[in-house]
């Protein structure tokens, strides 16, 4: 009985089809929530690289100096984008907490408000400042992002993200500038 299909056989063979994706999703495919997707990386090789690189000391984490449970997600170094004019570099370093907020180390030879402007997602500069290993640090506050600020012989360190100031400052804490 070729050409007597109904909407009625059309919504059926739907239904079975909705039924074995429906299985396949639930039984097939795994679904562990309480696992975080984001990698942990190893950013040695690139912290080696910046550092030979770039036209400053690049800041990092000393090995063993963030608290238990930090771990780093995120890693690049490179020349100019459309925010930064030619010779000017960048380096991106991501972590999580043990409490799963962001904390990142930004650095860059660029100009120093827009480049502030852009890592901190817009955060806002305020009257209150820090000081960590006897430097003097800018706090800003934002929406999304806080962040400390420091700048130094043309390279500005920003230590931002979605954690609290006091897990800036660790972070802030941690940071050794080495070059080469």
């Amino acid at each position: 009985m070729r050409g007597k299909e109904t909407v009625r056989d059309m919504l059926l063979s739907m239904a079975a089809i909705g039924a074995v994706a429906a299985g396949i999703y639930v039984f097939a495919i795994p679904h562990d929530d309480s696992k975080n997707p984001l990698k942990t990386v190893d950013y040695r090789v690139e912290l080696i690289t910046a550092r030979r690189a770039a036209p400053y000391p690049v800041a990092a984490p000393e090995p063993g100096s963030l608290p238990k449970g930090w771990r780093a997600t995120s890693v690049t170094y490179g020349p100019e984008t459309s925010s930064r004019p030619q010779g000017d570099t960048a380096w991106h370093l991501g972590f999580l907490t043990a409490e799963e907020e962001y904390v990142a180390v930004e650095q860059s030879n660029a100009k120093t408000g827009p480049y502030v402007a852009e890592v901190t997602q817009r955060a806002k500069k305020t009257d209150q400042t820090q000081r960590i290993d006897g430097k003097e640090w800018v706090r800003y506050k934002g929406d999304k992002y806080d962040a400390l600020v420091h700048t130094e012989s043309g390279v500005t360190t920003v230590v931002t993200g979605t954690a609290s100031f006091g897990r800036l400052t660790e972070m802030a804490s941690a940071l050794t500038a080495k070059k080469g």
